[in-house]
This record gives structure tokens, sequence and C-alpha cells, in this order.
């Protein structure tokens, strides 16, 4: 046997054989390429326009935020912390030197937004109670309809058996009246004809008075049922405005009335910035 020499075993496994030298060298330029860039990106010093731009954005995303649910005041001290770090790194770039002016400014605005928020989170944290009270005033306005209810027919009861015993009263006078027509006629001749006239007189007495009786009944109902609505309605009234306030109130707390503070103190942020940037293009004098 003759010297056969050893076959080199592939680099890679499976059908083919190894990377082309043209696509080596095409690799190795899209390497040294990237390395390029990420030394560039690393060495490149954001422009003041640049952090200018990217602060202003994000205070007027921060300030139109709305928060997704309830308790809103859950949210907030999250939101204050995203808008201390969007001004603490805008401060810090070293193409922005914030004055004192900035920072006096910038210092007045955050203090009256925590203390909004603050106000925010105290009332948020009374809805609960405001919830109870609602429920109580509820119950008290049912309570005064119940006893309007009661006495109404109470006095109405009182005057329907007044105005039954009148009418009765009234319709016996008049049978008796009746009696004496029926006297005249001589069916009665065993009673004189003064006696006849005295018991006529004396009947339609009582039958007038027992109409003034039951005009005056009625009228004196009526104004015993004016009194009492004229009760029922002052006892009504303030239990229907504390319901409405008390609703009001809820229907407050229940929106997150924070967003209107937070936008107008990014807003305050944003001239604030804007401010400073046109201090430091300004000439010095």
């Amino acid at each position: 046997m003759g010297y056969q020499p050893r076959m080199k075993s592939p680099r890679a496994s499976g059908r083919g054989y190894g990377t082309p030298r043209h696509e080596k060298a095409k690799a190795r330029g899209r390497r040294h390429r990237s390395i390029g860039r990420s030394i560039l990106e690393e060495n490149h010093v954001a422009t003041t326009e640049e952090i200018a731009e990217k602060t202003l954005k994000r205070l007027r995303t921060l300030g139109s935020q709305k928060f997704a649910s309830s308790p809103y005041s859950e949210h907030f001290d999250r939101w204050l912390a995203n808008l201390t770090d969007v001004l603490s790194e805008f401060e810090s770039s070293p193409t922005i030197s914030a004055d004192d002016q900035f920072v006096k400014e910038r210092s007045q605005i955050l203090s009256n937004i925590e203390f909004e928020l603050e106000e925010r989170r105290r009332k948020e944290a009374s809805l609960e109670e405001s919830i109870k009270s609602l429920s109580n005033s509820k119950n008290l306005l049912e309570r005064i309809k119940e006893e309007y209810a009661t006495k109404a027919r109470e006095i109405e009861g009182r005057k329907n058996s007044e105005i039954k015993r009148l009418n009765n009263k009234i319709d016996a006078l008049r049978g008796e009246l009746d009696e004496v027509a029926r006297m005249k006629t001589g069916l009665f001749r065993g009673i004189s004809k003064k006696a006849r006239e005295q018991k006529e007189t004396e009947t339609t007495q009582g039958v007038n008075t027992g109409q003034r009786e039951l005009e005056l009944a009625m009228l004196d109902f009526t104004v015993v049922q004016e009194r009492l609505r004229d009760e029922y309605e002052r006892k009504r009234q303030p239990v229907i405005e504390q319901i409405r306030d008390h609703q009001k109130k809820i229907e407050n707390l229940e929106t997150d009335g924070s967003l209107e503070d937070r936008w107008f103190a990014c807003e305050a942020l944003v001239d604030a910035v804007n401010a400073l940037l046109q201090r430091k293009t300004l000439p010095k004098k």
C-alpha cells in the first residue's frame, strides 16, 4: 500500500463547507461599523435643543396623564417621582445650567402641586364617610315622608269623620223640616199652627247652623293640612340639600380632579424651562 494523506475534517457539520472568505470579510466589516457607532453614541453629548425638546415632551406627557381607576391618590406619589426625575435629568445635563430664578420657580411649582395633591388625597379619604352620610340622609328623608304620610292620614280620617257627623246632623234636621211640612198638609191636626211655625223656625236655624259648622270644619281641616304640609317641607328641604351636597361631593371624588392641577403644574414647568432657555440665549451685557 502507498501513503495516503489524511483528509481534514470539516469545521461545520451538515451539508456544504465552511463560510466563504468574502462572507467573513463582510461580517468583520459589520462588526467594525457597529463598534464604531457605539463609540460615537457613547461620546455624543446631547445638545441643549435636544435636551429641551425631550424635557418639554415628557412634561407635557405627564401633564396629560390620566389615571385609570380610583382611588386616584394611589397614583400621586409615582407621578410626583416621575416629574422629579424629569426635572433632575434636565438640570443635571452638562449643557444645562439652571440659574437661581429657574430653581426658585421650579421649587415653588413643585411645592404647589404637592400641596394640591395632598389636599386631593385628604378629600378622597373622606369618600367612604360621604357615602355613609348620603345613606343616612336618604334614610332620614324616608322617615320624614313616612311621618308626614301617617299624620296626613290621621287628619284625613278625623276630617271624614267630622264631615260625616255634621252631614248626618244636617240630614236629620232636614228630615224634621220635612215632618213640619207634612204637618202643614193637615196630617197632624193635634199640633197648633204656632207650634208648627216655631218648630219650622228652630229646625231651619238648626240646618243653617249645621251647614256653617260643616263649612268651618272643612276650612279648619284645610288649615291643619296646610300647616302639616309646611312643616313637612321645612323638614324635607334641608335634608334634600344635604343629599345633593353629598352626591356632588361623591361625584367629584369619583372622578380624577387632580388632572387639571397636574396639567397646570406641568404647563408652568414648561414655561419655566422655556424662560430659562431664553435667558441662556440672550447676549450678556
